[in-house]
């Protein structure tokens, strides 16, 4: 923290990382079923919930994974509410931490 009520550039920076794993951990299911979307879609083939459709990209059946992909989105109802309650957390902490650099910088 710096004198000036500031956070310092290693607490800025540890926020910011922070930051940046809970939101791309919380939206990587539903990033999967986007990639895999567009992949279907690019390449003119279908892919849903139910079953496996076959799905040729660049000469190999890529059908399986892109359903797999495409699955993954349910993971979202588990990511996204974890990662509100984690963004929310982080919050309070950078709240928290924000503070206490204003009464030191108050102190000094």
């Amino acid at each position: 923290m710096s004198a000036d009520g500031r956070l310092n550039r290693g607490a800025k920076r540890i926020f910011t990382v922070l930051l940046v794993v809970i939101l791309v951990l919380a939206a990587l299911p539903v990033l999967s079923v986007a990639a895999s979307s567009i992949l279907a879609s690019t390449y003119g083939c279908t892919v849903h919930e139910g079953f496996s459709n076959p799905c040729m990209i660049a000469g190999t059946d890529r059908g399986d994974m892109l359903y797999s992909m495409f699955v993954m989105g349910w993971l979202g109802i588990i990511s996204l509410p974890l990662g509100m309650a984690a963004l929310i957390a982080w919050t309070i902490a950078l709240m928290i931490a924000v503070n206490r650099a204003r009464r030191k910088a108050n102190l000094a």
